[in-house]
């Protein structure tokens, strides 16, 4: 293992002791180590570095400055070991990101979206819970602030019903916290657990709250799938938009409100 290489994994090792993931940025950095030992250079220079990030030829001038980005952040790091580290300048190759505006959901936006969540057709009977599971995660989502990979790593074992609390674990940052719940909440969520358990009596018990008819996780592709289905059959979306209100953008309600308990009394 050369001594960049090297390097390299200490620098990964030590940022995501910190609680930093960087999955794509940690894949980008070991390929620049790479692509310099190709070369034969044994540091960083701004030419290589500049010739790395810009590989690929047909994509966004944005995903060349954030390649850019990952050796950047590196080679900061490591100048103070090897002082023959270039260290590329910011606004090599500039660029604006681009941040998608946030949509805030009304009141009657989540109605409609949760009420269309119940009326999704049922084709089989291992199916018979998808609408009522899918009502209470978009549900859960518009009340708590919660990120869909948190809402979808919830486990049983975080609900405290009686304290009306979720114990959200392995936040973006690594840590965690407790979020409260509404009464009303918390009666959803034990209909659904209930319904669950008394129709999957056969399957082996799963320690998550959002499931398949599998008893796995639900996969986040199909969520985005439901969602957009849903919200192009309410008119959050038009029929051939590829854009519009994303289930992300209702960590951006200026309220906190309360999952409707009238609709699901007819599931």
């Amino acid at each position: 293992m050369s001594a960049l290489r090297q390097a390299a994994d200490d620098y990964l090792a030590m940022r995501h002791g910190l609680g930093f993931k960087l999955r794509q940025a940690g894949r980008g950095l070991i390929d620049f180590v790479g692509f310099l030992e190709a070369n034969g250079a044994p540091f960083i220079t701004t030419e290589l570095a500049l010739e790395w990030a810009q590989r690929p030829l047909k994509t966004q001038p944005s995903n060349w400055a954030k390649r850019l980005s990952f050796i950047r952040g590196f080679a900061r790091h490591h100048v103070a070991t090897d002082p023959r580290t270039q260290i590329p300048p910011d606004g090599l190759l500039p660029f604006r990101p681009k941040r998608a505006r946030p949509y805030l959901y009304s009141q009657d936006d989540i109605r409609r979206l949760l009420s269309a969540a119940l009326e999704m057709p049922c084709r089989y009977p291992c199916c018979e819970l998808r609408s009522l599971t899918y009502y209470c995660l978009f549900g859960l989502l518009s009340v708590t602030g919660l990120r869909l990979g948190e809402a979808r790593n919830l486990k049983l074992s975080d609900i405290d019903f009686d304290a009306m609390v979720l114990t959200i674990r392995g936040t973006k940052f690594g840590k965690s916290r407790l979020v409260p719940m509404h009464e009303s909440t918390c009666a959803v969520l034990q209909d659904l657990i209930k319904r669950r358990q008394r129709h999957c009596a056969a399957m082996a018990a799963s320690p998550y709250v959002f499931t398949s008819y599998k008893g796995n996780r639900l996969d986040p592709g199909d969520i985005h799938r439901t969602f957009y289905a849903l919200s192009r059959r309410v008119g959050l979306r038009g029929i051939d938009d590829s854009h519009g209100p994303r289930l992300h953008d209702m960590r951006h309600n200026s309220e906190c409100r309360i999952i409707p308990s009238d609709a699901i009394a007819a599931a």
